[in-house]
């Protein structure tokens, strides 16, 4: 499936390309031919992008300017995209509407280059969600407050600088327990360690703990070498095991679907204890309905990020039970974050990055100071 997205993405690339250049020439109409020729160039260079990244793959450029160069062809498929759509709207407006239509790419490449910048600013303030949530179960204290975020997404383009900042939104929500759903890493420990990210990870702050799920990421970049680099740090990274928190909590981390030999949902749940408030934590939210059968009062996912670009969001929305947000199933509460960063390039069209901020109260009365 990957391969025929990565297919249709290119050829949508392509004809934008060529239909942007199309334009450009005929704007340049009147203009000295060397003008023509250097668009000309120009929408070549453009066009054989892909190719160039690709051969750059295995050249021995340094891997911060190959993640640089990446995430500006990933900007620069976004601006194709945009510019072709408003071209193909402004070009409709122009032979039904307004005959005298002029500047018609210059409007394009203004919409397109607008929405790039709110699609920067979507990315860089991430919103929180708030939800409270009534349990039967004991819960000690008035209320339990956990946060979950998903999707750092650590590495070149997400650095230390960011991931303080992340750490701060987090700790301002005083949060007894914080739940990680995976992909804290991108595809490489290597800056992790460059930049020393592990000081900024372990000035998250949680009473309760620190709890994360694997992700598809940290399988990319080596299961066993992520697990090493978060010894250092106070997050406990769990794969088809529970911990109880003491508190009336139980928290189950599922391994992540790139391990073939992950432990049924099933087997997971008749561990869990009956008495307490269960929450799942699995990357990718898949099975929600399964989940759901089996009694698991909380569950949280990421992996998705809501399609990160419109219409990207339309698309997710069809692949999962439930690509984004919040829903209340028949028993379980089922929270999809959209991350909290991204891959490839920090731009979000049509969606903004999230945390969620659970403050799960009890209902029985003679619990609440137990």
């Amino acid at each position: 499936m990957f391969f025929i997205f990565l297919i249709t993405a290119l050829l949508c690339y392509w004809c934008g390309v060529v239909y942007i250049s199309n334009r450009l020439q005929q704007a340049a109409g009147n203009c000295p031919a060397t003008l023509r020729k250097s668009i000309s160039l120009l929408s070549i260079i453009v066009g054989i992008m892909p190719f160039i990244l690709f051969a750059l793959r295995y050249t021995r450029i340094p891997d911060h300017a190959y993640s640089n160069i990446f995430n500006g062809f990933c900007v620069l498929m976004i601006l194709v995209f945009y510019m072709s759509l408003a071209m193909l709207l402004l070009d409709g407006m122009k032979r039904f509407l307004f005959p005298n239509l002029k500047y018609r790419v210059l409007y394009a490449a203004l919409f397109a280059t607008t929405l790039l910048a709110k699609g920067y600013n979507n990315h860089m303030h991430p919103q929180i969600n708030r939800i409270g949530i009534a349990t039967e179960k004991v819960v000690a204290g008035d209320t339990l407050t956990i946060v979950a975020a998903s999707d750092f997404h650590l590495g070149y383009a997400t650095g230390k600088g960011r991931l303080k900042e992340l750490v701060d939104i987090i700790n301002a929500e005083n949060p007894d327990i914080i739940l990680i759903a995976g992909d804290l890493i991108d595809n490489s420990l290597k800056p992790l360690y460059e930049e020393n990210m592990h000081e900024e990870l372990n000035l998250l702050r949680a009473p309760l703990g620190i709890f994360m799920a694997p992700g598809n990421h940290e399988y990319i970049s080596g299961i066993e070498e992520s697990r090493r680099f978060l010894e250092r740090t106070g997050i406990h990274l769990i794969a088809d095991s529970s911990i109880k928190t003491g508190k009336g909590v139980e928290i189950i981390c599922r391994d992540d679907a790139s391990d073939r030999g992950r432990l049924p949902l099933e087997i997971l749940a008749a561990r869990a204890g009956s008495g307490n408030f269960t929450i799942l934590v699995d990357h990718q939210p898949r099975q929600i309905a399964l989940k759901d059968s089996l009694g698991i009062d909380l569950q949280v996912s990421g992996h998705t990020h809501n399609g990160q670009v419109w219409p990207g969001n339309i698309i997710v929305d069809q692949l999962f039970e439930q690509s984004n947000g919040y829903r209340k199933w028949n028993h379980s509460h089922v929270y999809v974050s959209s991350g909290l960063s991204l891959w490839g390039p920090p731009i979000r069209i049509g969606t903004k990055g999230d945390i969620g901020v659970f403050n799960i109260y009890s209902t029985n009365k003679d619990s609440i100071r137990k």
